[in-house]
Order: C-alpha cells, then structure tokens, then sequence
C-alpha cells in the first residue's frame, strides 16, 4: 500500500501471524519462534506507523504549498529547510517497511496456503497422498528449507528498519484513535432530493419548464457551476417534482459525463425513452436510424429530457458562487449534530461558521467535514479543522477540494485501505456491497470478524461508515444489499490518495507507475502496449479482452495475484497453468459467452474465496473436484449440466450462491445444507420445479427470476405451521404463475426490509397479511397489470414505495396524500425512477 495507508497494512498482517492454522503450520516447519520475533517487531514498528504517516504528508504537501506561495527568504525559508532536514529520509524508510510487510505477507499466505492443501488432502486423499502432499506435492524437505530461509530473511529486514525508527523522532501509538461516530442509517432520509436552500432556484425552473408557450418549441434550461455544488441534486428534485407528471407525457434523465459523442448518446436518450427494454438492438444503428427512432418514439408528445453531468472539452469553468452562507450551515449543522444538539454547543457553532465559509457553499465539502465532526464535541478538534494547513493548497481545475481531503485524513487507516480501492472503478459506476466486500475480502483489506460475524457484516459496517462520513452518495439499504455511487469528486480523491499503488489504465501511452500493486485496464487495445508487473496482486481485465499472450503473461509472472476479474472477455478457455495462482481469492469470469469450460486445476485453488461464473453459457459443466474449495465464499453459476456434482455439500462456508440461465437445474439440494449461507437465487432456470425450502429459513435474501416452472408453495400451507425466516429482501420477477403470495412468507414478517415484485402478469393481490410485516420500508411492484389493491396497513411505514406499470394501481393511488407513507414515493403508469 501507499505509505500513508501503512498502520492497516501492519495491523492486518501482525494479526495473520495470530492465526491458528498458521500457527500449526510454523510448528510442522519449526519456524515458530521466528515468527513470534517477526510479530514482536512488526508491532514496535506499527507503533510509529501512524505518526510517521502525519510527518510524511507535512514533509510532501507543506513543502508543495510553501513552493507555490510568494514569501519572504528569511523565516519561511528557514522553515522549509527544518521540515526537509527533518523527514528528508522518512520516505525512504516507509518504502522498506512497505515492501518488506509486502514480501512477508507472501511468504505467510505461502504458508496458509500448503496448510489448506493438508487439510483437502487429511480428508480426501489416500494415506500415500497425504504422505506424499505434505507440505509440497514435489519435494517437502525442499519446501521446508525454502521457507525456514525466506522467514529467517524477512525477520532481519523487519529487525533493520525498526531499528531505524528511532532516527526521526517518532511517537509511538499502538493503536488507530481516529474512529467513525455511528450514525443510525435511520438517518439516511438526509438523501440528495433534501435539497436546503434551493427551493427558490427549483420553483424558478418549474415554473420556466410550465409556462405557457408554443408546445412544439424546444426550450433549453442549463443548470451551470462547479463540481460539487450540488448541480445534480437540484435537477432530480425537479425531476421527481409531482406536477412535472401532469404536463410532460414522458421524462428522460441520461447521464453524460464526459461521453457526448453524438451516437452513444441518442443510444442513452433512446434507452431511457422506451417504457421497457428496446426490442431491436439500436447499438447496431447508424447516427440517420436512430434519429428517425428517436422521433417516432417522441412523436406528439411533450417530453422532458435531462441531460446531467455535461462537460464540454476544457471542462466548465467555476463560476462565483453567492453568498449562501446560512444555507450551507443549515447543512452543515444537520449533519454535524444529531437534531437539536447544536444549540448545547454555541462555541463549536462559532467554530463550524469559520469551517463552512472556508467551504465556499459546495454541499459535498460541507457535508463530508459536518459528518467528519459527528458527534465529536471536543473544540480542539472542531479548531484542528478550522485551522489546518490544507485550506492553503492551491487549487486547480482538476483539483482535490480540501474539505474532502481533510476529511479523508480523519479516517481510520483501515477505512483509507478501503476507501483507496475504489479509485479501480469508473466514475459513475453503481456498485453494492456483495461487489465491494469481495473485493476487499480478496486483497485482505477487512478487519478481524469478530465472534459471529462473517466477511459480508464487516463489508456492510465499513461501507456504512463511510456513508456516514459522505464518502458514497446515493445509498440505498435494501435490507440484504446495499448500493451505491460515488460523486466524481470523491472517485478523483481516490484516485489521487491510491496512486501509487493502484492504477486505472484508460489512455495510449500511459505507463504503469512503479511499484503498482492493483491494476485496472478499461481499454481492450491497451493490453499490447503494457508491460505486466511481477507484483501485481490485482488485474481487472477491460471488456472484450482476447489477448492470448497478455493472458499467458499475467498468468505466469503475477504469481502473488489475489484478484483477477476477466469479465466480459472472448476466451473459449483459461490456461490450466491458472491452478498455480494459489494465493488466488476471488476468480471473476462474469459474460465470458465464449468460454466452453474451465480446467480442473481451478480446483486447486484452496484459498478462493470468490468464483463467478455468471452468464457464461457455454460452459458444459462444472471442474472436477470443486467441493475441494474449502474456502469459497460466493458461488455464481451458468452451465449446462445436468447433474450438479454431490461434492457441492463440502462448501460449508458458502455465503452466496446463485445459479443464472442454468435451464437442466433440477435437483432438489436433499443432504445439502449449507450452514452460512446469506443470499441464494435463480435466473432464468426454466426447469427448476421447486425450491431447497429446508436451506431457505436460515438465509437473509431470496432472488427468483424467470423460472416458469418453479413452484413457490410448500405444498403443504393450510396447515398453519409457518416456518421463521429471516429473509430481508424478496425479489420475484417474471413468474406468471403467482396468483397470490403463498402463506409461508409470513415467517419473514418481523425481518423484511425490501419486497421487489416485477412483471408477474397473473399477480391479484398482495394478502391481509402483508400488513403484519412491520420491517418493510421499501416496496417496488412493476408491470403487475392485475394486481388492483395494497393492504393499507402497509403504506405508513413506507419509506420508498415505486409503482410502475400497474394500471389498476395507479388509478387507486394517483392522489395519494404525501403523508400516507415515508419519506419518498413514486407512482407512475409508464416508468420507474431511481
């Protein structure tokens, strides 16, 4: 990692020496009390780490400001010399710590991984196997001595640079003081349509878009000004604004960003036209075709089209902001202190007046630095704020604005880690927590689970804090899953604070820094042009991918890599040579519609945590030997088999388990229990008949789509016995045979948060029942044309509530009182907002 993230490199890896597993494997190869001194140095050097990490962002950024500023030759010259002099070798120092904590966590993960390998074969293999595998499947004395010597090496790298540790003054401090105040997530009704201070400027374009005039006239509205200002926010409360429903008879919102080629955008303004998903393949059209679709789609029809996030080629100039200063403390103050908590403490007020006029009025500057502040009531922080060094960085165009770096600088180190992984997405990108958590999980970046949480609690905490703070926008807790985004601002953060360690590749002739550890490719062109580094611990290949020797390549050179995502690519097969990657955690092969079958040395991959395999529907079947991944959290399938393999009952960790167009999918799961598992769905199994309802009481999320033959009822629910379930979220979609709900999912009624419902055609009613679920909060029901009634006990405790293409419904509800439910709804006849 970047120094600056050091304290949670050092943390995570002192704790992977307290394993057990590692501890067992130590003992075999009698290096226990090599690691033991390794864990007693790591933790005297990650004891500096994080007073080193505040002199090093002096020694960088105050030297920078004090270069781009006018001052005068005698003191502050003095002090630019006593701040190099100082730290001149502090960097230096961090680089060794860093590579030499890098080179030892390969050399622990070695060992964990030959200790998974024992532990497939003590229960699988024969006595001569096991004999013969102990510790290497070639030469175990060899093995033994190679390792004896890495260890004892990297003892003495530790040893060298801690004892350097005293040559810079360094405070020590065994642990990270700086953690995220909890905010209820109740709380997340502070959403983007909570616009303060903008009622004005929205009654003023409402009333430009309703005023009188030549209906066949287009007329243009920009809303213009700096990233951040919130630019976004005040155009979808115009959007969603009720009486706009009333006098346009379609609405549009497409996303720019920096894509205005003119065809790939009359594609986006033509797919969010259509009520539902465009018959004909227009990515095929020419520029002529799609203008003539366009104009018949929009024929005698008044639309309102919003085109958000334009930028033009030299990206629009900031324009003076005025002077909203009572505004932007009202925003700050909501998310500085719980409600009515700022009037206890009139001197942090005064101090917070100074913090948001430093801000200028950018919403996203003073939401992230009120959040910073939450629940904090220590005036030295509030002025440690006020008074930091950074206001003065000079800003540019491209620039990071302060507040969001300094709020940046307040996280948890464990928080930065994570945070910095999102630099390897795409501006705009939609992601959710399964997605994230992966993620993080496979580069080792999640904290210790404590007594009875799992990988995906830990995910879903983290990326809760970090909402908390505003460092993701759009947040959406969906019971089991959340989604979010990020503002592009923040991904520019984060892709400043992770550059050198992480790189997203999106241009010709862009070189791969050094030492860059996470890689991300986004153009297929690109992969003749680089060359692979021997480090990489992470490769996200672009979409489209079918480099043969690229792949060979990574294949046989990154032999420490955790992540490999090849989504998307056009490779009919993966080399068996992939079986070597054995530090390998999350193997994604998501759309590859070329691929035929994957090699069985996949299955040698014990420390996989993640195998995906969705929509590739070429694949004739499972590997041999998949039930020896003992580790594999999250399952995704698309294959043709028939009969899926019994070995599938050995995956006691499985969290996740999906089967995607898997149309031969007809067993029934009998033996096969599943103990973790969180999430199960079916897409698209057109022969599945019914359901494994004996693993469904212990999971938290139920996914059904397009199973015509599946049957949802137990065959047994007049008998009143309604199992407990402790379901959160329900999707159903796309089943014509529900006529009405079946009696068993009252068992979630205590639990279910979410209930997304979409084209069930024969769909009648929702059951009396439903009002007994006090949990759910978000309720989505689409094209369901015969369903004519909600039972109205379920309304007050809404806080989202979508109805789309229900014509029954819509007529009941249209008028609708605001008060009836939550926080949000939307009722349409013809399309869902998001």
């Amino acid at each position: 990692m970047a120094e600056s993230l050091l304290f949670s490199v050092a943390e995570t890896f002192i704790g992977k020496l307290t394993s057990r597993l590692l501890e067992e494997a130590s003992l075999a190869l009698g290096v226990y009390d090599d690691l033991r001194r390794i864990k007693d140095t790591s933790s005297l050097i990650k004891a500096v780490l994080l007073d080193a990490e505040q002199k090093q962002w002096q020694n960088n950024e105050l030297r920078e400001w004090l270069r781009s500023v006018r001052i005068s030759r005698n003191r502050n010259t003095c002090n630019r010399n006593r701040i190099h002099d100082h730290n001149r070798n502090l960097k230096p120092w961090l680089r060794q710590i860093k590579h030499v904590f890098s080179d030892a966590e390969d050399v622990i993960d070695d060992f964990e991984c030959e200790a998974l390998r024992m532990q497939v074969v003590n229960t699988s293999g024969s006595i001569r196997r096991k004999v013969r595998h102990y510790f290497s499947s070639s030469n175990p004395l060899a093995y033994r001595l190679k390792m004896a010597h890495q260890i004892k090496d990297i003892n003495a790298r530790l040893t060298k640079v801690a004892a350097d540790r005293h040559n810079f003054g360094l405070q020590t401090n065994y642990s990270d003081t700086r953690i995220v105040q909890k905010r209820e997530l109740t709380h997340s009704h502070i959403i983007e349509s909570d616009v303060i201070g903008r009622e004005h400027d929205k009654q003023i374009i409402i009333d430009l878009l309703l005023q009188d005039g030549d209906d066949k006239s287009l007329t243009v509205i920009p809303i213009v000004g700096m990233g951040g200002m919130g630019k976004t926010t005040l155009a979808k409360s115009v959007f969603n604004d009720e009486r706009l429903g009333e006098a346009f008879q379609k609405k549009m919102w497409v996303c720019v960003s920096h894509d205005f080629e003119l065809k790939h955008l009359l594609v986006k303004i033509l797919n969010s036209a259509s009520d539902s998903s465009p018959s004909e393949n227009i990515q095929n059209f020419d520029i002529e075709q799609l203008q003539n679709h366009l104009r018949n789609t929009l024929v005698d029809q008044k639309f309102l089209l919003v085109l958000d996030d334009v930028w033009n080629e030299n990206r629009v100039k900031w324009e003076e902001l005025k002077d909203l200063i009572q505004d932007s403390l009202s925003v700050f103050v909501k998310w500085a202190f719980k409600e009515g908590e700022d009037k206890k403490h009139p001197e942090l007020m005064e101090v917070g007046e100074n913090i948001v006029q430093k801000c200028g009025g950018l919403p996203l500057a003073i939401r992230t630095l009120g959040s910073s502040l939450f629940l904090k009531f220590d005036i030295k922080e509030w002025k440690f704020v006020k008074d930091s060094d950074i206001w003065n960085l000079p800003q540019k165009d491209d620039g990071i604005l302060p507040a969001i770096k300094l709020s940046y600088d307040q996280l948890p180190s464990y928080l930065k880690r994570c945070f910095a992984c999102f630099s390897l997405f795409e501006k705009s990108s939609l992601l959710n927590d399964f997605e994230v958590t992966a993620f993080w999980d496979a580069l080792g970046f999640l904290p210790t689970p404590k007594q009875g949480e799992n990988s995906g609690d830990i995910g879903k905490q983290l990326l809760h804090e970090l909402w908390s703070r505003s460092f993701v926008q759009n947040f959406v807790d969906g019971g089991s899953i959340f989604s979010f985004g990020l503002h592009d601002l923040v991904h520019d953060l984060a892709l400043y604070v992770a550059r050198d360690d992480f790189q997203l590749l999106n241009f010709q002739y862009e070189n791969i820094r050094e030492n860059v550890r996470h890689l991300s490719v986004l153009q297929n062109d690109l992969l003749s042009q680089i060359s692979i580094p021997t480090g990489l611990r992470t490769i996200l290949f672009p979409d489209g991918a079918n480099s043969t020797p690229f792949l060979n390549n990574c294949l046989s050179r990154c032999k420490y890599l955790r992540l490999l995502k090849i989504n998307n690519s056009r490779y009919k097969n993966l080399p068996r040579s992939i079986g070597k990657l054995k530090h390998l955690r999350c193997l994604g092969l998501v759309s590859n519609q070329e691929l035929e079958r994957l090699p069985d040395s996949v299955c040698k991959l014990q420390n996989l945590q993640t195998l995906d395999l969705t929509d590739c529907q070429k694949v004739q079947k499972l590997p041999n030997g998949i039930g020896n991944l003992i580790k594999l959290q999250e399952l995704c399938i698309t294959t043709k088999q028939f009969n899926f393999p019994v070995e599938l009952v050995k995956l006691s960790s499985l969290e996740i388990l999906e089967f995607n167009n898997c149309d031969n999918l007809m067993f029934s799961f009998e033996g096969i229990q599943f103990p973790k598992l969180k999430l199960l769905s079916f897409s698209y199994c057109g022969n599945l008949k019914s359901l494994p309802f004996h693993i469904i009481p212990n999971i938290e999320t139920l996914i059904i789509i397009d199973c015509n033959m599946v049957i949802l009822s137990m065959g047994d629910d007049n008998n009143n016995q309604i199992p407990k379930l402790k379901l959160k979220l329900i999707r159903l979609a796309s089943l014509p045979q529900i006529v009405t709900f079946p009696q068993w999912f009252q068992g979630c009624a205590n639990t279910l948060r979410s209930l997304i419902i979409e084209n069930c055609e024969n769909l009648e009613e929702l059951p009396n029942w439903f009002s007994t679920f006090i949990s759910l909060k978000n309720l989505l029901i689409e094209n369901c044309p015969k369903l004519i009634s909600l039972p109205e006990d379920v309304l007050p405790n809404l806080e989202h509530l979508i109805m789309s293409g229900c014509p029954e419904l819509y007529r009941r509800y249209d008028m609708l009182p605001l008060d009836k439910i939550g926080t949000r709804y939307h009722i349409s006849n013809m399309l869902p907002l998001n």
